[in-house]
Order: structure tokens, then C-alpha cells, then sequence
């Protein structure tokens, strides 16, 4: 069995970061090791909302878990909240010992051309800096422009924009990088650069006008499970984009909205 460390914040409430990638990944096979960066006591889009950053505990479990020699086959980031925090998630990937140990780096910080609640600057500084152990980077495109400093003044990229996002997102020193939520000559869709194969792809979407926090979790948590399983990055791509899609129109009649998806009822069917 494959084991992963999962490196984001937990929720108190809501289906976002590992509340809403422990029970996705187990249910694709995957053996789970968790390191909190913040417990929050709920999903920021309450507006009020107060997150505890646990760094220290951090510090102290990475040594630990490097004493009783504890390994993984990948090592995934999202949520930081400080710079401390690199230093440590790079100690942890220099204490493994496989050489084809896989490092996804989710950089967590805003969506529909702005930051979250509560992110600053600060927030992108450390992203950039983590983005370089990428070997998969998953911005949304709004987190691709803040990490690249680059911003588009149409609503809309063309190919060779496209392109140019994702080589300098490569820049930040990631392998491969998959950007979602982006838009290519009027059409929504997810770019991709894959290093294995040296090749981009775009893969269309119908975009549907409601927002659930949490989905890009899911969608990482299913790309991630894919590629350790031995699927291609369009693969796994592909098959996350089809997995959030269809949990989404499942809750489209959901009333609180803030709280997340119900992933629960889609893995007890299993629908992965």
C-alpha cells in the first residue's frame, strides 16, 4: 500500500483540506499520514473565523516521525501559514529516503482573481518559495497569476498565454504544473504541462455557476491518488475534473453551501 503525508490545514467545520482529502484518499487505497499545519476553526468563507498554527507541533512531529524512521511514497502541501513551515516540509523530504518520492504542492491562497480571507502578500511569498519541491504544482488560475506575478487583462487566454503561464509557473522550479479554473480562447478548461512526457494539454469544461469550498481539495486528493496508482497526469486530470463535476451537481440543491460538499455519500457509492 502506498502511504502519503498530507501536509494542510484542519477544519473544526466544513469539507476542505484534510477533512475533505483523509476520506478520498483511503477510499482509493492510499495509506494516510497527516501534519496539520492550522486548525481552523471553520471554512474562511463565514467571514469570521480564527485559525490556530500549529508550526511547532510541526517541528517536533517531523523529528519524531524521523526517529521511528517513518517513510512515504509522496509528501502533498496546501494550506501554510508561515515561512517556518518550508523549513520544515523540506527537512521532512530530505529525511526520505526514495528516490522517486512524489511532491505535490497545492498553493492555496485565492480564486476568482483575488486572495482568500485573511491572505496577504506574505501568503504568496511562501507558496512561491514552496513551489520550487513541486514535482506537480495545481494552482488555480488565479493562483498561477499570483505566484508568476503575471496578470492577464482579458477575461480569456490565448495558446500561446497559456503556455507562457505554465512555463513560468515551471520557472518557480516545478516539474509539472496543472492549472485550473483557466480560460483559453473562450473556452473554461485545465492546462497542463506533464515533465514525464514533455507535453501540454488542455482539457475542456462546462463551467457551473455555484462555488463550494473545499472542491479544489477534492480535485488534488483525486489527481494525487490517480498519479500514485499509476495513471498519466492528463489522466489523473481528466478523471478529478469528472469526480468534482459530478459531486458538485450531486449538492447543487444544498442550502449551506459554505460547509462543503457531502463527499461521504458519493464514497460510500463508490463513485471514484
Amino acid at each position: 500500500m502506498k502511504r502519503i503525508c498530507c501536509i494542510n490545514d484542519m477544519p473544526g467545520v466544513g469539507k476542505i483540506a484534510l477533512g475533505a482529502m483523509i476520506p478520498i484518499l483511503s477510499a482509493k487505497g492510499i495509506n494516510i499520514a497527516s501534519l496539520p499545519t492550522a486548525l481552523v476553526s471553520n471554512t474562511l468563507d463565514f467571514g469570521k473565523f480564527d485559525i490556530l498554527d500549529t508550526t511547532d507541533y510541526m517541528e517536533k512531529t517531523v523529528d519524531i516521525w524521523h526517529d521511528l524512521g517513518f517513510q512515504f511514497d509522496c509528501i502533498s502541501t496546501g494550506f501554510m501559514v508561515n515561512p517556518k513551515q518550508i523549513d520544515i516540509i523540506e527537512k521532512l523530504i530530505n529525511n526520505q529516503e526514495k528516490d522517486n518520492l512524489l511532491v505535490v504542492v497545492d498553493p492555496i491562497m485565492g480564486d476568482e482573481g483575488k486572495l482568500y480571507n485573511g491572505m496577504t502578500d506574505h501568503n504568496v511569498a511562501i507558496m512561491r518559495r514552496l513551489s520550487a519541491y513541486a514535482d506537480i504544482l495545481i494552482p488555480n488560475f488565479t493562483e498561477a497569476c499570483f505566484l508568476s506575478n503575471h496578470f492577464y487583462e482579458a477575461e480569456t487566454m490565448t495558446e500561446e498565454q497559456a503556455d507562457d503561464l505554465l512555463n513560468r509557473c515551471r520557472r518557480l522550479g516545478a516539474k509539472s504544473v496543472v492549472v485550473t479554473s483557466a480560460s483559453v480562447d473562450g473556452q473554461d478548461c485545465v492546462v497542463g504541462y506533464d515533465h514525464k512526457k514533455e507535453e501540454t494539454f488542455k482539457i475542456p469544461f462546462d463551467l457551473i455557476d455555484v462555488r463550494f469550498p473545499g472542491t479544489g481539495d477534492i480535485f488534488s486528493a483525486v489527481l494525487i491518488s490517480d498519479v500514485m496508482n499509476g495513471a498519466s497526469l492528463c489522466e489523473a486530470t481528466s478523471h478529478a475534473m469528472q469526480v468534482v463535476r459530478d459531486i458538485i451537481l450531486d449538492n447543487l440543491d444544498k442550502k449551506e453551501k459554505f460547509f462543503g460538499v457531502d463527499i461521504e455519500k458519493y464514497i460510500s457509492e463508490g463513485k471514484l
